[in-house]
């Protein structure tokens, strides 16, 4: 029997855990400040609006801990001895291992701003997080104005938040259009839409010079950098991306450059060291994925295949096609395979969107194949089991758009709009292929 332990309670270190009780007999240690138990992180800014209670959030009841023998340990991992196998904690002293998982996450981006320690300065990525949200930011008395430094997923969550509880809201995205590093630009544009529709106050090609704290450290304001204007606030909520979360792991021997370096079957340049989840940086790329994979689903598959490497059958990480799904105040979002913000070389996109920017989707294709390459979706129901389905069977652009309706299961949309919007794809798509030919 071996002992394992992992660095980390989110997704991919539980779901490590898990799977390894699953197969084996093992000794199995988590190691995490954060909170005693875990729980689902994507759920914090439903805590906050009042819809579920922190407890909701955990998916286990206490007693499965003990029941099926994870033992739980609150400390910090202060250095890591790969000679000796070992860990040094802040406050519990020394623990041996004999397997190692870093499961260690990220956390908010700091670019260096004046003021960016202050009391009332976070990102929305822990539980402490959502603390420190109730302490500074309770309501719109104590909190009178709120400032945002980024627009990605996180900073639009955050914005719905303050939302939901009176609080005036300003949102400072760099880009010209929101995440439209991501999205084409139609999409992006419907977004910014939704943004100013709930009276947020966003600011474009705009960023953050420098957060102005109080005679006791507190956040009072900003100053943006392209006008000099100050903006007085009482909460700043960094969400411009996250880095790993691995700094502790720099003085050992494992490997690291944004993330802990690991190859296919998530192994470090150390044996008997693992790295899995958004801590975890792959020596090379799969297809058109990012090297660091901060994404829920990605975590939860890397924890199930470590678990059967350690557990005596070497796996491969294979992730699948790429989908990932969100929600933009009332709009909701999901993605099937590659759609990038502009196309790719020898690709093309084509778009539907209603009159009212609330429902659109754009897909990208391969000009000469017709090969189907993604779609985005925007207040529009898809199934994910078709998309992949499709994916995995090379269907060309044209039969995608035939066959939309196997795919939509939006019970508040009528076969009629649905019938619309293949028609006018096919218009789109058409039109683009006889200039292609001409």
């Amino acid at each position: 029997m071996k002992h394992i332990v992992i660095i980390g309670n989110g997704i991919a270190g539980i779901t490590a855990a898990r799977h390894i009780r699953k197969l084996s007999n093992h000794k199995i240690t988590i190691i995490s400040k954060e909170t005693e138990f875990f729980f689902s992180r994507t759920a914090l800014m439903y805590v906050y609006m009042g819809h579920m209670k922190f407890e909701h959030t955990q998916p286990y009841e206490n007693w499965f801990w003990k029941k099926n023998r994870l033992e739980l340990i609150q400390d910090y991992v202060e250095t890591i001895d790969t000679d000796n196998k070992s860990l040094q904690l802040i406050e519990s002293g020394k623990i041996s291992y004999d397997i190692l998982i870093i499961a260690t996450g990220s956390k908010p981006n700091k670019f260096g701003w004046p003021g960016q320690d202050g009391k009332g300065v976070q990102g929305l990525y822990s539980k402490q997080d959502l603390d420190s949200l109730e302490s500074h930011a309770p309501n719109n008395k104590i909190c009178k104005r709120a400032v945002i430094v980024g627009g990605g997923l996180i900073g639009i969550e955050l914005a719905e938040m303050f939302h939901s509880r009176n609080i005036p809201v300003t949102f400072l995205v760099r880009e010209e259009s929101f995440w439209n590093n991501v999205l084409p630009n139609s999409d992006s544009e419907l977004i910014n839409e939704e943004i100013k529709r709930h009276h947020i106050d966003l600011r474009l090609n705009t960023n953050l010079q420098e957060i102005l704290l109080d005679e006791n450290g507190k956040v009072k304001g900003v100053v943006l950098k392209e006008s000099g204007e100050t903006l007085s606030c009482d909460l700043v909520g960094l969400t411009a991306g996250v880095t790993p979360n691995i700094g502790f792991i720099k003085n050992s021997k494992i490997e690291t450059e944004k993330g802990v370096l690991i190859n296919e079957c998530l192994e470090t340049n150390i044996k008997d060291v693992y790295a899995i989840g958004d801590c975890a940086q792959h020596r090379h790329p799969i297809g058109y994925r990012p090297t660091v994979e901060a994404v829920w689903y990605t975590g939860r598959i890397m924890g199930e295949t470590v678990a059967k490497t350690i557990c005596g059958k070497r796996t491969a990480y294979q992730p699948g096609h790429w989908f990932n799904s969100a929600k933009f105040f009332r709009i909701e979002y999901q993605t099937y395979g590659w759609v990038f913000s502009k196309p790719k070389q020898g690709n093309t996109h084509i778009h539907w969107q209603n009159k009212d920017y609330t429902k659109c989707i754009t897909i990208e294709y391969e000009n000469e194949t017709m090969l189907f390459m993604g779609i985005n979706a925007f207040g529009i129901r898809l199934r994910h089991e078709i998309f992949n389905q499709w994916l995995n069977e090379k269907r060309t652009v044209d039969y995608i758009i035939e066959n939309m309706s196997i795919a939509n299961f939006d019970p508040e949309f009528y076969q009629n709009g649905l019938l619309n919007i293949q028609n006018e794809l096919k218009n789109q798509l058409h039109h683009k292929v006889s200039l292609s030919n001409a």
